[in-house]
């Protein structure tokens, strides 16, 4: 889930306050002397992620091993930058506080933030790194937790939330031989999984590792669904005005274009319990 509905309250922070994280000391390739916030520390990349951060994004909670989709793509990015991995130095926020304005003790920020016009009012957003699929969710012991491919799921009992993608690519994908059930919310379609009246929810890729990790005890994800459907789009928060977003996002373009996210993704999502089926 894009986890939109969690926007906080802004924050109110003093012009002093803003002034002195502006006046902070720049350093490392990528920092610049642009007006505009500034680098935390000298010569170091300050990244914040979640706590906990949770797989497949950043694996057993340790962002500073470089394992998970998002720890990957940081490391990558911090490369790109000039920074070696030594340089990098991780700290920790909630999601919320993240995108509140006010100063900031991080220089980038990467917890599936998608890019909306209310939050970069509070934050600067770079390009994204990443834009969701959809993806099925099956109930251990299912029929369908068993499926291998589009073929297997079209006899299950599907679930979905209404007025979503997931509504428009389960019946273009999938068409199963049973009409769709639609809830009023995901959290509906969730107790729908959990109380057996479906065998499998179809929802955006971060909802159903979410959903099989935290809400299921032997959920199971199916696959993702291969469709040109557009979901949300994931991308760095970085302070508002920040001396760095130029750069972190033509960081973020170069590994786009050499296909390195691409073969991230693959490696720590798809391979990871989540394979595109076909």
């Amino acid at each position: 889930m894009s986890r939109s509905s969690r926007l906080a309250a802004a924050v109110a922070i003093g012009a002093a306050a803003v002034f002195a994280l502006s006046a902070c000391t720049s350093g490392g390739s990528g920092a610049g002397d642009d007006a505009g916030a500034a680098p935390v520390s000298e010569g170091k990349l300050t990244i914040a992620t979640g706590e906990p951060a949770y797989a497949p994004w950043v694996i057993d909670d340790a962002p500073e091993s470089g394992n998970g989709f998002e720890a990957a793509v940081a490391y990558a990015v911090a490369e790109e930058l000039g920074f070696a991995k030594d340089d990098v130095e991780w700290v920790r926020t909630s999601f919320d506080a993240a995108i509140a304005p006010g100063p900031k003790d991080f220089d980038l920020n990467i917890q599936q933030f998608s890019v909306s016009e209310e939050r970069e009012r509070a934050v600067d957003f770079s390009t994204p790194y990443y834009e969701t699929t959809q993806a099925v969710v099956a109930a251990g012991g299912t029929d369908a937790a068993k499926a291998t491919s589009v073929a297997d799921l079209k006899d299950a009992r599907l679930g979905v939330a209404s007025g979503t993608t997931s509504l428009t690519v389960a019946e273009d994908v999938i068409a199963p031989n049973e009409d769709l059930q639609v809830f009023n919310s995901v959290d509906d379609a969730v107790a729908a999984l959990q109380n057996g009246t479906i065998d499998a929810l179809v929802t955006d890729l971060p909802g159903a590792f979410y959903v099989r990790d935290a809400q299921l005890d032997d959920g199971v994800i199916v696959g993702q669904l291969d469709s040109a459907e557009g979901g949300d789009e994931f991308a760095f928060v970085l302070p508002k005005d920040s001396s760095m977003t130029e750069d972190v996002s033509a960081a973020v373009d170069t590994l786009r274009e050499n296909g390195t996210l691409d073969d991230l993704a693959a490696e720590w999502i798809a391979d990871q319990g989540a394979p595109v089926l076909k």
